[in-house]
Order: structure tokens, then C-alpha cells, then sequence
């Protein structure tokens, strides 16, 4: 078993701070920048793993500790081997610590020192994680990426409320890195943990929480509380002063960001690492995003263009389906809509990282990102 994951960056790009790199794990090597999918629950919604493989181009994706712990639980998990057996995925996982979630399940918790007790959104049965728990949660689920256990404030949280988040969010750290190097894996790969750089809108909190989490010599480091409500060109300044102090050779993961052009934004600033729910969520409402704009396959305008879903796409969905065909299927409610604008949009997300990383290694990258950021944010 390895002892760290490897991480080195291969090009940087001189114009900008944009880097592409290789990520590897026991599961595979992963090239950066990177989107991951998001698997809430063991699945990407709607999207077979032969096609995030074949079709998506899907290198790596994520499970959600808190959906994960409540179901199936960790008897099923554990007695499975862990979530790769489970769910027959081999490639490269990353968890969550279930931070975020208990963020959002604000009238179902209550955060002390000892972590958070929550009520199930499921059953009202109450639980409690702790930073220990958490770690030893996603030992069991068998994650190659774990990350620890913060709490995530909302975007607009007043400086004093942030700053004692931020606190208990660096206590709870030191317990999970010590719970991590006094405990090993269960199914024989290597597990990484990544630090959480929290302080909401705060440049001076924001570089406090970089400057102590660099002090655990972690494998990578994530970048959480961003796009909760912020404006975007906030979210863009903390990246820049969280990067100014993160080292240089790990990984930084931009945690549930976003649209496209935040992805090309957070590229341009040095992100590595991206997941969000928008490509899956959006598709299943009906907005496409291509390489020519941003679609409302709803609209009345695509009932008889009869023209491929993307025709600058290579995805399979892309070159079979019109947007016509498409357009029938959403507004008939059948399910096939769903899949169809899923992996569509996933292919999408793949092939923006994709082509920024070429792109990089090309030298052109900030002359492609402005041409591209015009083309792929016009409504269409």
C-alpha cells in the first residue's frame, strides 16, 4: 500500500495561475483539472457506470458520507467491502464528510464541540458525528479521499459568527487527523484525508484556515464554503488568497462549485479539483449546457430542430439524439429525458476540464478560456 497519494503538476500555464497535473491513487491516476460526478447515494443519478466510463470519460466520483451513513448504513457497506464492491465501481472515490449536509439540515441539528447531532431526513431517528465518527464512517465506506469534518456556513454569516465557526472548524480538524493517523484502511488501498479551508468571505479568515491546515502536511486540501450564497466575484477572491498560501505541489479540491464558468474561473486561479450537482440536477429540469450556450430543451423553439443535442459533443447521447427528440421526451415526463440530459451534461463538464488541461499544456490557455467563457454562458 502507498504511503500518499501522488500528485505532480506536469504544465502551468505562464499567463495565468492555472496548472494541469496527475492525481494518483490505488484505483487509477487522474488527470487534472478534473470534475468529478457527484454518486449522493452510491449512483450518479440516472447514468450507468459503463457510460460515465465510456461516454462521461468520468476519471474519478464522489459518495456522500451523510446519505451513505443513514443508507444503507454501515453494516451493509462494511460487510460489502466497502463502497467501490458495493456499487461495482473501481475507478478513484472521494467522500464528503458530511459537513455540508448538516449545513443545509438547519432546523434538524445542533452543532457543539463534541460535533453535531442531527435528526434523520428520512426516518426523524437522531444521530450524532463527531470528527471521530466521521473518520471512522468513511474508513468503513472506503473512500481513496477523505475529507474532514467542518461546519459550512452560509455565504452571508456576519464576520463574528465566522470566525467562531472557523474555530470550532480547525478543533474538529486536529481530531480528525488524529483519529486518521491512529486508525488504518479496511480493504487493503490507501486513503487519503483532505483538510477543509472554511472562513466565508473573510480574506484574513480565509488565510488563517490556510495557514493551519498547511501545518498537517495533508495529501491535498479542499477549498469548502464557497458559492452558498456569495456573489461570484467574492467566491473568486477567496480562491485567489486560500491559493496564495496552499502549497504548490497538492491538490486543491473547489468543493460543490459550479456553473461552467466558475469552473473555468477556478482553473484560472489554480483549482484541481471540482464536483457539483448542477450537470445531474439541472439536466433532470431540462437545461443543457453546451458548447454553444446554455438550453431550455423546454422551450417551444427546439419542438422541430431536429439538429444533434451538441453537434461539437462526442458523446454517444450527443450524436443520436436531436434536440427535438429530446424536447418530447422532457415534456412527456419520461424518465429516458432524464438519462439523456444527465450524461449529456457530465460529457459536457468532462470535456470543459478536458480541453482547459490541453490547453494548459499548449500555452494558450487564457486567450481559449476568454473565446470559451463567451460561448458556453450566451442563452440560447
Amino acid at each position: 500500500m502507498r504511503e500518499r497519494l501522488t500528485f505532480i503538476v506536469e504544465h502551468t500555464d505562464g499567463a495565468t495561475k492555472a496548472r494541469a497535473g496527475s492525481l494518483e491513487t490505488d484505483h487509477g491516476t487522474i488527470a487534472t483539472p478534473i470534475f468529478m460526478p457527484v454518486g449522493t447515494a452510491a449512483t450518479v443519478k440516472g447514468v450507468f457506470h459503463r457510460d460515465l466510463v465510456e461516454q462521461v470519460k468520468a476519471q474519478i466520483i464522489l459518495g456522500n458520507t451523510y446519505h451513505l451513513y443513514l443508507r444503507p448504513g454501515l453494516d451493509i457497506l462494511h460487510r460489502a467491502g466497502g463502497l467501490h464492491r458495493f456499487s461495482s465501481w473501481e475507478g478513484p472515490l472521494l467522500t464528503d464528510s458530511g459537513g455540508f449536509q448538516v449545513f443545509s439540515l438547519a432546523e434538524r441539528r445542533k452543532l457543539t464541540e463534541e460535533g453535531c447531532r442531527f435528526s434523520s431526513h428520512i426516518d426523524g431517528s437522531r444521530h450524532l458525528f463527531t470528527p471521530e465518527n466521521v473518520i471512522d464512517t468513511q474508513r468503513i465506506i472506503g473512500a481513496d479521499i477523505m475529507m474532514a469534518f467542518d461546519e459550512c456556513p452560509p455565504g452571508t454569516a456576519p464576520y463574528d459568527y465566522a470566525s467562531r465557526s472557523l474555530d470550532l472548524t480547525l478543533r474538529w480538524l486536529d481530531r480528525c487527523m488524529t483519529r486518521y493517523r491512529s486508525t488504518e484502511p479496511l480493504y487493503g488501498h490507501y486513503q487519503a484525508l483532505f483538510p477543509i479551508v472554511q472562513g466565508v468571505v473573510y480574506p484574513d479568515l480565509r488565510r488563517r484556515a490556510a495557514h493551519a491546515v498547511t501545518e498537517y502536511d495533508a495529501d491535498g486540501y479542499a477549498i469548502g464554503g464557497l458559492a452558498v450564497g456569495e456573489p461570484a466575484e467574492q467566491m473568486y477572491e477567496m480562491i485567489e488568497v486560500t491559493n496564495e498560501i496552499l502549497p504548490q505541489d497538492r491538490p486543491r479540491y473547489l468543493m460543490g462549485v459550479g456553473t461552467p464558468a466558475n469552473l473555468l474561473e477556478a482553473i484560472e486561479r489554480g483549482v484541481d479539483m471540482f464536483d457539483c450537482v448542477m450537470p445531474t440536477r439541472n439536466g433532470r429540469n431540462g437545461m443543457l449546457f453546451t458548447w454553444d450556450g446554455v438550453i431550455n430543451i423546454r422551450n417551444k423553439k427546439w419542438e422541430d430542430d431536429f439538429s444533434p443535442i451538441d453537434e461539437a459533443s462526442d458523446c454517444f447521447v450527443d450524436r443520436t439524439y436531436t434536440k427535438a427528440y429530446l424536447r418530447h421526451l422532457t415534456i412527456a415526463g419520461e424518465m429516458t429525458a432524464a438519462q439523456i440530459a444527465s450524461m449529456h451534461n457530465l460529457a459536457f463538464y468532462l470535456q470543459l476540464v478536458t480541453a482547459a488541461r490541453e490547453h494548459i499544456v499548449a500555452g494558450d490557455f487564457k486567450e481559449w478560456k476568454a473565446e470559451t467563457l463567451e460561448r458556453v454562458t450566451r442563452r440560447r
